[in-house]
This record gives structure tokens, sequence and C-alpha cells, in this order.
């Protein structure tokens, strides 16, 4: 009998095939379809009917709310799922059950009752099974509420079957333009897909643009929009080891709050969870006030403004578009004001390096140029005109692990930002220099979705 390891392995390469052969394919609109996945999912006993669910779309800040929603469902006792794209060390983070990775067996046999499945239907993609995993195991699992991130969009994202309990939609800027449009209309409009009849769904603080459509899209499906208005939230003190501050709903008491992630953007994301967890409290879920504070308290979302040492910094964030830079530029000078970085940088291949570039540049003194092992990484060569019209002195470096050791070997304060996945291999690169416990890393580089 073949042991897990090697089954599991075994997996991911069946995956990693699928997805490379997608990686090739011209990433169009029209290659995005709900029918297969709710076709499987009706074959398999709508296993994503069992449970209930909080679905989050937005552009920025949808995995660190889906986490925080998560945190608070769990303190308060439930048994809770866990979806979210991409992963940064293995694909088994995407699926969570009481905050833990399902194990690699739990992967091979979800698989193997797929295989069938899978092989009757060429048109399902890898995004799909993936999300077909996630549903079955939570419903395997007897989990009781589920937080369920969008992929890529909304409206036709594979995650887009479900009939959940609230919606949240985060802040909405332009990315995978080529894919959901070219305008913030275009993007608000595939966002609010994830809108149902009769639903609540909350909203972040949007531009007007992208207001007017998600205002328009609840009112023609009747369901309840839900804002920050008139919500106060922020922090009172801010250090590298986190944030102290309040967040207080309109009408009510409100929540002293000690929150681990870093930027004052996190606040919004927080207190658009607590809006989904005052909601869920309305349908009689039971959701006491210490649940709140102690579920914000205990989020955990490594790779974004992750502080890896203090003195001199060492800092990770995943931005990977303009709106997100601006947000890293404005922390790093509010956690670590006055400093230079030297910043390792990498992004895929459909990415504008120049606008990701443009707001850190100030704050940068150097630059080490390189790609992960993602196939849609961007070849670092191809990043020099960026740098340089920026007025950067650009290093190129094969690997992110020479660009990030190079970097560390300066001295300076070190910043790796760009793409979630060079960010993943900045803290394998750490964990093998002692820096932290060697996350779990799969044999294979599958890197399905994301950024």
């Amino acid at each position: 009998m073949r042991d897990i390891e090697t089954a599991y392995a075994e997996v991911l390469a069946e995956l990693f095939g699928r997805a490379d052969f997608e990686v090739r394919r011209p990433r169009l609109p029209e290659a995005f379809r709900l029918e297969p996945i709710r076709c499987l999912l009706e074959r398999l006993g709508d296993p994503h009917r069992r449970y209930a669910v909080v679905h989050i779309a937005g552009t920025k800040g949808k995995g660190s709310t889906a986490a925080m929603v998560e945190a608070i469902l769990r303190a308060a006792g439930y048994r809770t799922g866990l979806y979210t794209s991409p992963h940064l060390h293995t694909m088994r983070e995407r699926i969570r059950i009481d905050g833990e990775l399902i194990p690699p067996a739990t992967v091979v046999h979800l698989l193997e009752r797929l295989r069938p499945e899978i092989a009757a239907d060429p048109a399902l993609t890898v995004f799909d099974i993936l999300t077909a995993m996630g549903f079955l195991a939570f419903a395997e699992a007897g989990v009781e509420i589920a937080v369920v991130e969008v992929g890529l969009g909304g409206r036709l994202d594979s995650t887009n079957v479900v009939s959940p309990a609230v919606c949240l939609i985060t802040a909405l800027s332009m990315d995978h333009v080529e894919i959901l449009g070219p305008t913030l209309t275009h993007i608000a409009f595939e966002k609010a897909g994830i809108i149902k009849p009769g639903i609540p769904v909350g909203t972040a603080p949007q531009a007007e643009e992208a207001m007017a459509v998600l205002r328009r899209v609840a009112a023609e499906r009747g369901a309840p929009l839900l804002t920050l208005d008139g919500w106060r939230y922020g922090p009172w003190e801010i250090s590298p080891a986190g944030q102290w501050g309040e967040i207080r709903p309109p009408e009510g008491s409100g929540w002293s709050v000690r929150l681990p992630l870093l930027g004052r953007h996190q606040w919004e994301n927080a207190a658009l969870a607590v809006l989904a967890a005052l909601q869920l409290r309305a349908q009689g879920w039971s959701l006491p006030d210490a649940a709140i504070s102690e579920g914000l308290a205990r989020v955990r979302w490594p790779g974004r403004f992750e502080v890896l040492r203090e003195e001199p910094p060492v800092v990770l964030d995943g931005a990977h578009n303009d709106a997100s830079a601006t947000r890293l530029a404005e922390t790093l000078m509010e956690v670590f004001p006055g400093r230079r970085w030297g910043l390792v940088f990498g992004v895929s291949a459909d990415k504008d390096a120049t606008a990701i570039l443009r707001p850190l540049r100030p704050l940068v003194g150097e630059i080490w140029l390189t790609r992960s092992r993602h196939p849609r990484a961007a070849d670092p060569a191809a990043l020099v005109a960026a740098a340089v019209a920026l007025g950067l002195r650009a290093r190129v470096r094969a690997t992110v692990a020479e660009a990030f050791e190079e970097a560390l070997a300066s001295g300076g304060p070190v910043l790796v930002a760009g793409s979630l996945f060079v960010v993943a291999e900045a803290r394998e690169t750490w964990a093998a220099r002692g820096g932290m416990p060697m996350p779990e890393v799969d044999p294979l580089p599958l890197r399905v979705g994301g950024r």
C-alpha cells in the first residue's frame, strides 16, 4: 500500500499537471462558468448545502477579513471551515477546519472521491476541483459554518454556488482587468455577483463609482446593503507587535480590540468582520462580545505586512497592485518611520510592475528583482525597465532565496513584496535560516489562482 506522503505527492502532481495545462490556455472571461461545478456538487449530494456560509468578495483585504470572521466564529465555539486562496506554502492552507489545515490523508481521500466525477467532465477547472474538495471536506467534518473567500471576481467564481447567510464585499480597486473588465464599474459588477436575493450584504467604504453598482444590484435583488457609515474604528496605538484600538457600531456598545495584523486598513476589515458577526447574531447565532474581541486578538494571516524581525526590520507583504502597494507604503511609514528599504520584488507576468513600484519608490534605496517558482512569474530581466524608469538601482537575481539573502546581507531594512508567491519563498528562506519554524511545504509548487 502506498504511504500517505507518496499518495499526496501524486495528488499534487495530478492537480499541478492540470493547472499547468490551464496556465497555457488564454485566461478569457468566457472560460469562467458555474455550470460544471454546480453539476459536480449535485452529483456529490450538494455538500455545500449542509452548513451555513459567510461569502466574501473584494479586491483588497478579503483574505484577512475571512480569517477574522472565522476566528470570531471559532472563538464562539462553532465548528468552522475556512476556504481561501491562494496559498503560501501548501495547498492544504486553502481548506481549514477549526483553524487547522486538512491533513494530506484527507486530500488523498477527497480526490479519490472526486476522480470519477472529474473524469466525466473535462470542463472542470482546477479551482472548481479545489472548491469542491473544500466544500466536501467541510460537510464530512460536520462543519457548522464556513467562511468562503471568492477566488477571482465573484459572479462567475467557482464559490458562487453557495447560499450564504451573509455576504461581504471588501475594498474594490483595479485588478485582473483582462478578465473582470477595464473600469471600476465593471469590476464592481463582477464582485456584486455574490449578492443573493434577500441576503444581507456588508460593504467596506467604496469609491462612488463602485458603490453605485453595489447599491443598484442590491436593490434589484432585494438584499439589505449594510455599510460602515457611522461606525468608529481605528487604532489608539501601533507598534511592530500589533495594534490596539476600538470598533464601535452606530448603535450599542463597541469593543476594545487588540489586532495582531498591521496597517490602518485592517481596522476596516475588522469592522466588516464585526458587521458580519452582528448580522449572524441577529439570525440567532450565539456570538457573545467576548468571542468577537477574542477572535480578533487571535487572528493570524501570514504574508500580509508580516514582521519577521523588528531590528533591522524585515517585512513581507504580498502587495500585488497599486492600491495594495499604497497601503503598504503608508503602513511602512507609520510602523517604521524614516527607514530606507532594500526591496526584494517579483510579480506575476500579468501585473503592472511600474504601478506597484511607484507608491513604494520614496521608501526604497535599492531593489533586487527576482521571480518565484510559479509558472506565471514575470522574468525579472523584464522588470528592469520599470525599476530604472523610477530611478532605482536594480539587481537581477534568479531566485527569491538568492535575492533575499543578498538583501539581508546588506544590513539594512528589507522589504519583500509584489507577489504572495515571492513572499512564500522568502518565508521559507527565513525559516531555513532559523528565523521561525519551517512551514509545511508541498513537494510540488502548486500555486493555483491568486497573485
